[in-house]
């Protein structure tokens, strides 16, 4: 696989009043060769598809791999306040996404998460019968466990596995990425900067704006910037920014795994690509990890999001 396959867009900051930008961002990741792009259809209540959808006129459709999640409800002031994986819903999500997209198939649908409530099988049959139809090409599956993965896989092929993964949340290295290589199934990955700590502007943010990284709030942040520095000076001595020696980190792990680059910035977007020439050996691989961990970071509580009658608990 060549290395630019192995870097994805993900899509979820773009919106209307940043259209331009966002647009230009999906033609540079197309003009540097890549060809997965990540979306929902509550990313930005919608407008992310319609962008993309926008972006992809008069671009072949063979020549890229969309993956677009559905479920999370979103508010009017942008948040989201709940979840529906329905079966008997999917269809009518789907059908609103192609929609808005202005295509006629996904390569790839998926639950943004799912309701404890309702059966893993159930929801993989409803998208199944999306795919026999013609309209979705793959099934994926997003935050699930290894458990979950595995009955979804006993009704349906899947795909792909998308997850939440970093320096600092390491959990699905403990038996996750060993079920779905053992299935078969790709493994996705975004959220690789380590909620915002390993952001290349963070260090001048936390300055001026608490809120830059969760955990960065008053009563973390002078501990949880002491080992931001510890990881800069790793990257200053390789001469990488810090978002790019966490692409590495995470590519340098998994040779097969894929990351997400979420932007909306031709220019950050550059920044990704340009970190895909750095590689880590297993000793500097130790070094980064001894450097900042989820047990050395304050405030990262292992937290997982689930939806059990009708509410939103984190656990």
């Amino acid at each position: 696989m060549e290395k630019i396959k192995r870097l994805g867009l993900g899509t979820m900051s773009m919106c209307r009043k940043n259209k331009e930008g966002a647009v230009r961002t999906i033609h540079a990741a197309l003009d540097a060769g890549m060809d997965l792009f990540n979306t929902g259809d509550f990313y930005q209540g919608g407008e992310s598809e319609m962008i993309m959808g926008e972006a992809m006129q008069g671009i072949p459709r063979d020549s890229y791999f969309l993956s677009v999640k559905f479920g999370a409800l979103p508010s009017p002031e942008g948040r989201n306040y709940g979840l529906d994986v329905t079966p008997h819903h999917v269809k009518g999500y789907l059908t609103y996404s192609l929609r808005r997209l202005n295509m006629d198939y996904i390569d790839l649908y998926q639950p943004g998460r799912l309701d404890t409530e309702i059966p893993v099988e159930a929801v993989v049959e409803a998208i199944a019968g999306l795919v026999s139809e013609g309209y979705v090409r793959n099934i994926g599956l997003s935050h699930v466990t290894a458990d979950e993965l595995r009955r979804a896989h006993a009704i349906h092929p899947i795909h792909t596995v998308e997850l939440s993964y970093s320096l600092i949340e390491r959990d699905i290295e403990n038996d996750l990425i060993a079920t779905a290589k053992e299935l078969g199934v790709r493994v996705l990955v975004h959220g690789i900067t380590a909620k915002g700590l390993l952001r290349d502007d963070i260090l001048d943010k936390a300055l001026c704006v608490p809120a830059a990284s969760p955990l960065l709030q008053p009563a973390y942040k002078e501990k949880n910037l002491e080992l931001v520095y510890a990881v800069k000076a790793i990257a200053d001595s390789r001469g990488m920014t810090l978002s790019q020696l966490a692409l590495a980190w995470a590519l340098s792990k998994y040779s097969d795994m894929q990351c997400l680059a979420g932007t909306a910035d031709p220019e950050h977007l550059q920044g990704f690509i340009a970190g895909l020439q750095f590689s880590f050996t297993d000793k500097e691989i130790k070094d980064i990890e001894t450097a900042i961990s989820a047990e050395k970071v304050s405030g990262n509580d292992s937290q997982t999001v689930v939806f059990t009658n009708g509410v939103w608990t984190v656990k």
